[in-house]
């Protein structure tokens, strides 16, 4: 995000995602976190019952992990929501 405001950020998100894709649609989302258990399981939890498919892969030394979802969404309002509920976990970076 930057700089940027996160309303200002999601506000254009929006736009984008009116603009380039046709809903409902798969929508793919990256983070890295700390390669801590409870941030992984967190961020399964936000997309459990969602029919998401869920990847991980651990950094060389292991310190970190990315993950990428994917995830069937009915509208870009519904991909800031997961956004929003990510973002409240602390040292979780979306990509």
């Amino acid at each position: 995000m930057g700089k940027e405001k996160p309303e200002e950020f999601y506000k254009r998100l929006k736009e984008q995602l009116d603009e380039s894709t046709t809903w409902p649609s798969d929508y793919l989302y990256k983070f890295i976190v700390p390669t801590e258990s409870d941030k992984i399981g967190k961020i399964q939890d936000i997309f459990d019952n969602t029919g998401a498919v869920i990847e991980s892969k651990q950094s060389k030394k292991g310190k970190y992990t990315s993950i990428s979802v994917t995830v069937n969404l009915k509208n870009p309002d519904e991909v800031i929501q997961k956004y929003k509920e990510v973002g409240k976990l602390k040292g979780v970076i979306s990509l």
